[in-house]
């Protein structure tokens, strides 16, 4: 370990200075670099720290070195200010170090103080998911080998296990389960990379950069000078967009048949409402036919068919369990 210098009396100051590796090298707060250019010394323990180059080119000089917390204290002797560049990992025992000496009594001890450098903005964090997701495809034998389709599955039962999460108003489930929806966007934005086609190869930063250019263009009454002051009006924004974004040739494209049935015919009947059009139901003998006049009136009554079949369904499976109770 190299020594870091000493000198003269006086109690002094002692930076930790952290920055965020979610953040470019470099990108510091001006306190920051008001602290880094003030320092009587700079000390980082780990030479290959990302902003090093950064700040020797800003003219810092950065000693590489270990301090323990006694030899910190000594070398702010003399009213010295020592900033320390905090690692990736942290500086557990030198913090720790430093609290079991502020609580000794067994030296004076210098100002502390932790400064951030660089701050995590909202939505930092996919960085991370996106570097793991990057290392579990190179790395991991079962996901090298995945593709869009055999992954389709996941991303239904992920769907329907989010559902039930809301469903059951349970907010530390409702996380998790968004968090595995989540993965299926990253994990086929990362299969997308691979593309052997230009046309067909994208990353996850196209896949956000999609739906945000089409969240501006359809919340015009956010981002535009048009203005909507009901739920009403939104969606009313929202689907004359729509339509002139998509210029289908019938109002019922777009609309995926593998869906549960009850809320494809809910699908189809919103569309041929809110388009205008009278078109008779089809009729026929069966349950079927019976089912979808149902989920029609449903629908133009403002109910979702699904949901309340859902609803009804998990009602029924209570039942069941309390008629299966010891004593019922």
């Amino acid at each position: 370990m190299n020594e870091i210098e000493t000198s003269g009396d006086g109690v002094g100051r002692v930076i930790l200075l952290t920055t965020s590796h979610r953040v470019a090298p470099g990108l510091l707060s001006w306190a920051a670099w008001q602290a880094l250019h003030g320092a009587d010394e700079v000390v980082c323990a780990d030479a290959t720290h990302p902003q090093l180059p950064y700040l020797r080119e800003a003219g810092v000089a950065v000693k590489q070195a270990s301090p323990s917390a006694e030899e910190l204290v000594r070398a702010c002797a003399g009213g010295r200010t020592v900033l320390v560049v905090a690692t990736a990992e942290g500086d557990r025992p030198l913090t720790d170090g430093l609290a079991r000496l502020a609580g000794s009594g067994r030296l004076p001890m210098p100002d502390l103080e932790l400064l951030p450098g660089s701050y995590d903005l909202p939505g930092a964090r996919l960085l991370d998911l996106v570097q793991v997701m990057d290392r579990i495809r190179a790395e991991c034998p079962w996901s090298s080998q995945q593709t869009h389709k055999g992954l389709a599955k996941y991303a239904i039962e992920e769907a329907y296990e989010l559902v039930e999460a809301i469903e059951d108003g349970d907010a530390h489930e409702l996380r998790e389960e968004l968090g595995d929806v989540l993965l299926q966007v990253v994990f086929h934005a990362r299969i997308a990379e691979e593309a052997a086609e230009d046309d067909e190869r994208f990353s996850v930063d196209d896949v956000a950069a999609g739906i945000v250019e089409k969240l501006i263009h359809r919340h015009p009454h956010v981002f535009g000078e048009d203005t909507a002051a009901t739920p009403e009006e939104v969606k009313e924004h929202w689907l004359r967009t729509k339509a002139v974004e998509k210029q289908r040739d019938s109002l019922t494209e777009g609309i995926p048949l593998g869906q549960p049935a009850l809320a494809l015919a809910a699908k189809l009947a919103s569309r041929v409402r809110t388009a205008g059009l009278d078109v008779p139901l089809p009729t026929g003998e069966g349950v079927g036919y019976e089912l979808l006049a149902m989920a029609v009136r449903a629908e133009a009554g403002g109910a979702d068919p699904e949901a309340a079949l859902r609803a009804a369904a998990r009602a029924y499976r209570d039942a069941i369990r309390g008629a299966e109770a010891p004593g019922a």
